[in-house]
C-alpha cells in the first residue's frame, strides 16, 4: 500500500464529521492541512472523494465505499489500542509466575493476597515447578517470573535477584523423640530412615553435597514428590525429614513434630526473583514483582 496510513486517518475524521474544520480540531491541526491531506488521497486514489460546499462537506460515491471500509480498520485500531491499555495497564489481564513450594509458602502467598486485594482485576496465574522447570520457563517466556528458592544455575538472559534466607532443619516424628535432646552428627543418623525429595530436584542435590563434604551419602527410604509431602510422611514416622524452619513452626509449637539439632551447620538457603533479560514486564507483572521485593525488604528489616 504506496498511500500513507495518515492519509486515511485525517480522511476518517473528515468524513465522520462531514467538516474540515470539526475534522482538524479532532486531529488537533490545521484546516488547510486536513485539505491538503484529502487533495493528496484523491490524487493516489485518482477520485473525488469529498464535495466541498457553504455547508460544509459530502461524500462522494468513491468516498462513501471508502469510508465504509475506512470506518471498520479505524474502530478496530482504536479497539486494539484500548485493549493494550487494559491489559498493559491494570485494568485487566494475567500474571504468571513459576514458583517452588518453598517459595510459595515461604513468600509468594502473602503478598498475592495483598496484591489481589489491591487489583482484583487482574487474574494470577501460579505454575507449580521444579527449579529448572522454573528457569526453562521463564527463559522460554511462558511464565513473567519466578520465585525458586537456591541452588539454582542461572545464567544469561536470565537474571536474578535475592529476596530473603531462609534455614533448613532436621525434624522427625513422635518415635524419634530420643534424638532431640542433644545435638547429633549426620553420621549417628546414618542408620535412620530419611525422607527427602527426588533425586532430580535441586533441594535434594543441596543435601547430597552437604552428606558428600562430610564423608558420607544421603541414601533415603522415601522420596517425596514435593516439599509438602515431606512433613506428613514425617509425622507418621516413616522416617527424619529436612524441611525449612518456618514451614515446620505450627507443627513444631503443637507438638506433632520434634526438632533435631544436628552438629554440623545446614547453610542457609536463599529464594530468588528471576526474570529474563529479553523479555520486557507488563505493568501488572512489574507491579506484582515490586511488592515481592518490597515485602522481602520489610520482613529482612523487621527480622
Amino acid at each position: 500500500m504506496k498511500t500513507s496510513c495518515e492519509y486515511y486517518h485525517v480522511f476518517y475524521h473528515a468524513a465522520k464529521y462531514r467538516n474540515l474544520t470539526l475534522a482538524a480540531d479532532a486531529l488537533h491541526n490545521s484546516q488547510p492541512n486536513v485539505s491538503r491531506t484529502i487533495r493528496l488521497l484523491e490524487h493516489d486514489l485518482g477520485c473525488q472523494l469529498l464535495i466541498r460546499s457553504n455547508r460544509g462537506i459530502s461524500l462522494t460515491p468513491e468516498g462513501e465505499r471508502l469510508y465504509a471500509h475506512v470506518k471498520i480498520a479505524m474502530e478496530q485500531l482504536q479497539a486494539a489500542e484500548d485493549e493494550l491499555k487494559r491489559v498493559t495497564g491494570l485494568h485487566e489481564g494475567v500474571v504468571s509466575v513459576g514458583a517452588g513450594e518453598t517459595a510459595l509458602h515461604l513468600l509468594l502467598l502473602p503478598v498475592l493476597k495483598k496484591f489481589r486485594e489491591s487489583h482484583p482485576q487482574i487474574r494470577i496465574r501460579i505454575q507449580n515447578h521444579l527449579t529448572l522447570q522454573a528457569l526453562e520457563s521463564v527463559r522460554q517466556g511462558a511464565v513473567d517470573f519466578a520465585v525458586i528458592a537456591s541452588p539454582a544455575r542461572i545464567s544469561e538472559p536470565l537474571k536474578s535477584r535475592s529476596l530473603m534466607h531462609f534455614q533448613d532443619i532436621l525434624i522427625g516424628g513422635d518415635a524419634f523423640w530420643n534424638l532431640s535432646g542433644s545435638p547429633v552428627s549426620l553420621h549417628d543418623i546414618q542408620n535412620f530412615p530419611m525422607v527427602c525429595l527426588g533425586g532430580h530436584t535441586m533441594s535434594r542435590r543441596f543435601f547430597d553435597e552437604l552428606y558428600r563434604q562430610n564423608g558420607l551419602a544421603l541414601k533415603p527410604e522415601f522420596e517425596a514428590a514435593t516439599t509438602d509431602q515431606i512433613l506428613p510422611m514425617v509425622k507418621n514416622n516413616l522416617g527424619l525429614g529436612f524441611f525449612p524452619e518456618d514451614m515446620a513452626e505450627e507443627a513444631l509449637a503443637s507438638g506433632g513434630i520434634c526438632r533435631i539439632r544436628l552438629a554440623e551447620e545446614i547453610p542457609r538457603r536463599q529464594i530468588f526473583l528471576v526474570e529474563n533479560r529479553e523479555r520486557p514486564l507488563t505493568l501488572a507483572a512489574e507491579t506484582l514483582k515490586t511488592l515481592l521485593i518490597n515485602h522481602a525488604c520489610k520482613s529482612l528489616a523487621g527480622s
